[in-house]
């Protein structure tokens, strides 16, 4: 499918919170794609979803999907612990494959993963989805332009929507790093362009709920990462924003600054007896709706036409190296220094 224009037909593999956004997307919003397949073992999850957005099948089984010739590509919506292995064996049989952040959880499966997409010659793309907001898309492109001169100082910060309600032991430890931050480490090397991380540290605690810091249960987390070219970050995580969901970045550079990102809904501000007022998201699908299209646009786009990835894995791996960092940091209390 290198030159033609054909459709791209698409299997979504997990049909949860985000595989059900992802779908929607996917089925209605993305030119020359098909929602053809979902793919969920929880009895009746595939079907349901299916049904819903017209697709004419469901599967309870990936490899009954994989091995449907019909499937062109998959995208992975699955928990993040699967996720290596669901590209590895799509990889393998010649579906190109769109997997959710993190992609591996350890380099030597991140590499595996890399390995398996480029032995089958199939685009793999990670949704790191910040890339494709408008907001920070003009970010980087001001960057590039020389517009701010040599990036000095950068910020990324994720605050979900509150108030926290999940239960703290069904998180998976280090969530903030793996799931959460992974998204302002790649951030900052996307704001950052051609730069390398060379020392990494992190504080983290549980400062939502506190009565879960002794199972290991982290919710807060601040990280100083230094680069190559001088530049110093920080990425902030926090579990419980009152007021909203809350993704921003600001790149503070030799010659002028961006900033990319706002929790507002919409643009409209209230003025009244009380007040300043302004509705704010409540969720990610929410406010990164365009950033979710755009980057299935793109996966698409590569599928039909033949043009590179524009989220690799070797993106994965660098933001997944941060991940493992701060969990050294951590552990350690000290700061730590990353290979070149």
């Amino acid at each position: 499918m290198s030159s033609s224009a054909a459709t791209v037909r698409v299997a979504l593999i997990g049909a949860g919170r985000i595989g059900k956004n992802h779908a929607e997307i996917v089925a209605r919003r993305v030119p020359g794609a098909a929602l053809v397949a979902v793919v969920d073992p929880v009895p009746g999850a595939a079907q349901a979803l299916a049904d819903s957005l017209d697709a004419p099948t469901a599967y309870t089984d990936v490899a009954d999907a994989l091995a449907d010739p019909d499937i062109d590509a998959v995208v992975i919506s699955a928990p993040a612990r699967s996720h290596t292995e669901l590209v590895v064996a799509a990889t393998a049989a010649g579906k190109h494959a769109f997997v959710e952040k993190p992609m591996a959880v350890t380099l030597e499966d991140t590499d595996r993963a890399i390995a398996a997409a480029d032995a089958a010659g199939v685009v793999l793309q990670v949704g790191f989805n910040r890339r494709f907001a408008p907001g920070f898309a003009a970010a980087r492109t001001a960057i590039d332009d020389g517009k701010i001169g040599t990036p000095q100082l950068l910020r990324s910060l994720t605050r979900d929507p509150g108030p926290f309600g999940a239960d703290p032991s069904r998180i998976p430890q280090w969530t903030i790093f793996f799931e959460t931050l992974i998204h302002d480490f790649d951030t900052l090397f996307f704001l950052n362009p051609g730069a390398r991380a060379v020392r990494v540290t992190a504080v983290a605690d549980a400062l939502v709920r506190p009565d879960a810091r002794d199972s290991g249960h982290l919710d807060t987390a601040v990280v100083t990462i230094q680069f190559d070219n001088g530049a110093i970050a920080t990425a902030e995580a926090n579990f419980s924003a009152l007021y909203g969901y809350d993704v921003r970045g600001e790149v503070f550079g030799s010659e002028g600054m961006v900033t990319a990102g706002d929790g507002r809904s919409t643009d409209m501000t209230l003025y009244g007896a009380s007040g300043l007022h302004v509705d704010t998201a409540r969720s990610d699908t929410d406010l990164l709706r365009s950033a979710y299209i755009g980057e299935f646009t793109a996966f698409v786009d590569a599928v039909r036409f033949g043009t590179p990835s524009l989220v690799t894995g070797q993106d994965a791996r660098r933001a997944l190296e941060i991940a493992l960092a701060c969990i050294r940091s951590v552990e350690t209390g000290a700061a730590v220094t990353l290979e070149a």
